[in-house]
This record gives C-alpha cells, sequence and structure tokens, in this order.
C-alpha cells in the first residue's frame, strides 16, 4: 500500500512505522515501530460468498472450497504466523462474515499478538455483528464498494448491494470500529471515483483504499475492463487532487493506492511538480524505505484450505501448504526458483523496468501482470504509465506536465 495522504500531505497514521520506519515522525500509536521484517498475511477463510463480483481474485462463489480450514485448523495457523512473527493477518474470503467461528478466530488472533483485521463486501455486518468483532478484538474493517449504487450492484452481481455495505460501514462506525472503503477501479466505475469518496466522507468514513486491477481469479477474465496507463493516469491524478482538496478543507482522510507501484514514481513527480523538490524528496524517502511490490516478500496469502500463495491475487500458484509444512518453513524455504527470483527481482526486470529511474521504489509492479501478460514474471508491467523522461536513470524531476500520454 502507498498512503497518499502521508506523501502528498503529511498525515500521521498508525501505519507508518509498518511502511516508512516513519514511526518517530507520528504522535499516534504504531502497528510496529519500525519497517516489516515478516509478512502481513492475507487469510482467505472460505471461498463461499454470498455475492458474485466481476473481478473476484478469489473467484468466489455461494459454495465454500472442500476441505476448507477448520477452526482448530485455523487456529493452529494462527499459531504458526505469531511464531513468525507476522505483525497483522487479514481475514478475508470469499466473504469472511459467512464463517461463524469469525469471532473465535479474531479472538484468538488478538490474543496471540497478532492485529487481526478484516476485508469483508459489508452486506452481511449489522450493528450486533460489528461489535462482537469489536469486543472480539478486531481492529480494522475494509467494506468494498465499487462505485455509486448502480455499477456497484451491477458489478457486485446483487441488486441492493451498495445499500447494504453502507448499512455495514454505519453498523461498524456506530459501534466504534475502524472502518474504511476498499474500492478497485476498472472502466466500468471509473467514473464514480470523487462520488463514493463524497458520499462516505458525508457517512464518516476516512480511509479509502483504492486497488488497480490484478489479474486473478476473476479478475483474468476481466482485464479488457482495466484502464489503460493513460487513464490510469488520470486516475491517480485525480485521486492525489481530491485527497489535497479534502485536506485543505480540514478534512483528515487518509487515501492509499494499493497493486501497482509505478504510482511510487509517479507520486515522486506529482510531488516535484504540485508541491516542490523539498517535499518531493521526502516522499521518494518514505518510498525507498517502503521497499516497493511487496509480492513474495512482505505480503503473503493462505487459501481456504491452506495453500501458501505469493500474494493474494496469485492463487494459481502455491508454495506449498500448512497441513504439510509451517508457513515459515514454506516461506522461508527459497529452494523454490520462483520464490527466491522473486526475492531478487530487481536484477532479473527487463524491458521498460530493468533501467528504470524508479525501479528500486516500484520493483517492476505486478509481476502476475507481467505474467499474464507476457507469459514472462520478469518482463514489465503492462499498467506501468510512468513516461519515457520519467523513467530516465538518473534524470533531473522535470516539473512540466505536457500532457502527453504514457509511452
Amino acid at each position: 500500500m502507498i498512503s497518499v495522504s502521508k506523501l502528498l500531505c503529511g498525515l500521521d497514521a498508525e501505519s507508518d512505522g509498518l511502511r516508512y520506519d516513519a514511526a518517530a515522525d507520528s504522535v499516534k500509536p504504531q502497528i510496529v515501530e519500525e519497517r516489516q521484517r515478516r509478512p502481513v498475511v492475507v487469510w482467505n477463510t472460505t471461498k463461499r460468498c454470498n455475492l458474485r463480483c466481476e473481478h473476484c481474485y478469489a473467484a468466489a462463489d455461494a459454495e465454500g472450497a472442500p476441505g476448507e480450514l477448520s477452526t482448530a485448523e485455523g487456529k493452529a495457523l494462527i499459531d504458526d504466523l505469531a511464531a513468525h512473527g507476522v505483525p497483522v493477518l487479514l481475514l478475508s474470503g470469499g466473504e469472511p462474515l459467512v464463517r461463524e467461528d469469525l469471532p473465535e478466530l479474531v479472538s484468538y488472533a488478538d490474543e496471540q499478538g497478532i492485529r487481526p483485521v478484516l476485508s469483508t463486501n459489508g452486506t452481511l455486518l449489522t450493528r450486533k455483528k460489528a461489535r462482537e468483532l469489536r469486543e472480539a478484538g478486531l481492529k480494522y474493517a475494509g467494506v468494498s464498494v465499487d462505485g455509486l449504487r448502480e455499477r456497484n450492484d451491477r458489478i457486485r452481481g446483487e441488486a441492493g448491494a451498495f445499500d447494504a455495505a453502507v448499512r455495514g460501514i454505519e453498523a461498524c462506525l456506530d459501534v466504534g470500529l475502524k472502518t474504511g472503503l476498499r474500492y478497485t477501479i476498472t472502466e466500468h466505475n471509473v467514473a464514480d471515483l470523487e462520488g463514493v469518496v463524497d458520499l462516505l466522507v458525508d457517512v464518516g468514513v476516512d480511509r479509502f483504499c483504492f486497488y488497480h486491477l490484478d489479474y486473478g481469479g476473476r479478475g483474468a477474465d476481466v482485464a479488457d475492463i482495466d484502464l489503460s496507463p493513460a487513464a490510469t493516469r488520470e486516475a491517480v491524478s485525480r485521486l492525489c487532487d481530491l485527497t489535497r482538496e479534502y485536506h485543505a478543507a480540514g478534512e483528515a482522510i487518509e487515501t492509499l493506492l494499493v497493486g501497482n507501484y509505478a504510482d511510487a514514481g509517479y507520486l515522486v513527480e506529482y510531488a516535484a511538480r504540485e508541491i516542490g523538490p523539498e517535499r518531493a524528496s521526502t516522499v521518494r524517502r518514505y518510498l525507498e524505505h517502503n521497499g516497493g511490490d511487496p509480492t513474495g516478500d512482505r505480503v503473503a496469502d493462505v487459501d481456504p484450505v491452506g495453500n501458501v500463495h505469493l500474494t493474494q491475487f496469485w492463487q494459481g500458484y502455491a508454495l506449498g501448504n500448512v497441513r504439510d509444512r509451517s508457513f515459515a518453513a514454506i516461506w522461508d524455504d527459497e529452494s523454490n526458483p520462483l520464490l527466491a527470483a522473486l526475492r531478487t527481482r530487481e536484477e532479473r526486470l527487463t524491458g521498460r523496468c530493468g533501467d528504470c529511474a524508479y525501479r528500486g521504489i516500484c520493483r517492476g509492479g505486478s509481476r502476475l501482470r507481467a505474467l499474464a501478460a507476457h507469459d514472462d514474471p520478469f518482463a514489465p508491467d503492462p499498467k506501468c504509465y510512468l513516461r519515457k523522461a520519467e523513467r530516465e536513470p538518473g534524470r533531473a524531476l522535470d516539473l512540466a506536465d505536457d500532457g502527453s500520454a504514457a509511452d
């Protein structure tokens, strides 16, 4: 994740130590005091979901996967993750709220010293359920809303999904559970970006995570609705402008970009052009600490049946299964050639990524998109929207923006 509000507006956040080694710069209590040394783990607790979203990376459906991890196996996984020093466990799905033992799993993770957070479509969140989860130790709920009412419901395959998600957000806020928005930008909903932010600010949400489409699960089936590089650049620029406008008006919203580390280079360029070279230098320093795309390094995934993946989006490739070996044994086993190669990817990147000025803070972006587009995990990410002049090694920052498209 890249925090636009932190980088451009200096917003303090509880994750500053985790992402940027910037705990000393923040007055907020920190998740960790320094940049993470162990991965954040996404656990897809089930494949079952009450919706059918067109871009679902987990390809969730109405039925769970055969042999999903039981409550006891889930607790054993949590023990394993705690022993490995995992700082955060993101409980996802499918829809994790269809698991009756979810509060028990949340409580157990909290007891073991792991920060439990939730990714949900929000439609099953009632005030009673939100309070139960908060009391169990849940620290944050990210609710997916992919546009205003009409577009969201079409994308999510269910009439009324938007209104139910907003009610779920309100239920969380009513019981004091920190809550944010998760929004995947495609051609189908980019027109609603500002409207969604404006609406949910009115509701009381102050954290917005904007995801680029990655090509896993059903996301691979709808790659043709992904934004072009030029449209992506425009959307990211709009989000930067919107963040600064809200902060200038006294609204300390937190906005984050997820899934395309070309955003890192662009934010340096944007800061230099719109704010000044001193801010651009600070942005770059924070992003150097952040370390670029985390796939296979600072993020990991465990699917419903215990397979360990390089990231939650790359579920077509498994490193091993926690029923056979511990998570730590799987994650630290660099005899796996792809895992080892991804951890030294900078020296393997080809094409426009190979000599890019921002290679160190991007790491080539999504290796899954590169694989999908070029059948090569070290080829250029097709979603990169940086211009040739911006990518030139060692170039001076060009504060001018001539409006030309990415090349």
